[in-house]
């Protein structure tokens, strides 16, 4: 039986459940930064909270757009796995550490290869420790989409997937209407001047001319021509279809959990998947509330109490409450 979300009698309207998380104080939990180089000469940043004893699991938290361990739904749960005593790693996206990243690319929403790394890593460190991991808004679809590639291959014993624009075309016209488009136009500053800063350093071969870069005006703009062409995407319209987690769910093999609100400023109704047709191991929690990455489900507006870090520790801890961890 699914488990019932509902929220509090004030706390009804998404753009409330969307906005008051990012409002409220939250305390900043005591991280250790691990600095990863890759490859390629860039480098990702984690953030500890704690490293896993043996055999014990490791939860690894995967941010959303601009996102950080700062942000509030990851300081939520970094708070919940400290009273847990459950390991956990935030895994940031480049330039998303607070120093921007090397390279004139950046990241994107189905970019796999660098969470990849990441826990190949962990895995290497920590053989006998179950990897889980909770992806957020970009995040869950970057989490999604792994899931999808790597099939039995995955190294996640379990997953959870939040607000997930998992149809990125139909969630970058959504944010083009209405009230949506304040959240488009927050997003896109933090955006636009993350390229600016790129451009002062380096000139972006796909952009030169900071000037164009403050004309980008909508997401589908912005990514037709620098999220696209900045990591090897014909435009807007070939990146949303090649980096959309959709089309991978059904090849899914490992447990992974997908939480989405049907009131999401963000998201269309095409993030919906098809339940009829979802693989075993997935289980799909659509609810009517809830907003983006929200779900706040009682306390008060100064006071607001959550459902999201219940829910995920309940399902990726079930094997070892279960015992079989």
């Amino acid at each position: 039986m699914q488990p019932l979300f509902s929220p509090p009698w004030w706390g009804s309207n998404p753009h409330l459940q969307t906005i008051l998380p990012v409002l409220t104080k939250i305390a900043k939990v005591a991280l250790q930064r691990e600095r990863v180089e890759l490859e390629d000469g860039d480098f990702i940043d984690l953030d500890w909270l704690s490293t896993p004893p043996s055999g014990q699991p490791l939860l690894v938290l995967l941010h959303g757009l601009e996102g950080s361990a700062d942000s509030h739904y990851a300081r939520r749960m970094l708070t919940a796995c400290a009273r847990q005593q459950l390991a956990a790693v935030v895994h940031h996206h480049r330039g998303c550490s607070g120093e921007p990243n090397r390279l004139n690319r950046s990241y994107h929403s189905g970019d796999t290869a660098d969470i990849g790394h990441t826990l190949k890593l962990l895995r290497q460190r920590y053989p006998q420790s179950p990897l889980l991991a909770v992806g957020y808004s970009l995040g869950g679809n970057v989490l999604a989409k792994y899931q999808g590639e790597q099939g039995n291959a995955s190294l996640l014993s379990r997953a959870a997937v939040v607000s997930a624009p998992l149809e990125l075309a139909g969630c970058s016209r959504k944010l083009e209407r209405g009230f949506s488009r304040l959240y488009q136009r927050y997003l896109l500053r933090q955006l636009q001047q993350k390229m600016l800063a790129k451009i002062a350093l380096s000139p972006l071969p796909v952009l030169q001319d900071g000037n164009r870069v403050r004309q980008l005006n909508t997401f589908y703009k912005f990514d037709d021509q620098l999220t696209g062409p900045m990591h090897g995407f014909a435009g807007a319209d070939d990146y949303y279809r090649r980096a959309s987690a959709l089309p991978l769910i059904g090849h899914i093999t490992r447990p992974t959990l997908f939480i989405h609100a049907a009131d999401d400023p963000f998201m269309s109704h095409s993030v919906i998947p098809d339940t009829t047709s979802l693989p075993t191991c997935v289980q799909y929690e659509l609810y009517p509330h809830g907003g983006h990455v929200g779900f706040i489900d009682g306390g008060t507006p100064w006071r607001p109490q959550y459902f999201l870090e219940r829910r995920l520790l309940q399902y990726l801890l079930e094997d070892e409450n279960a015992g079989t961890l």
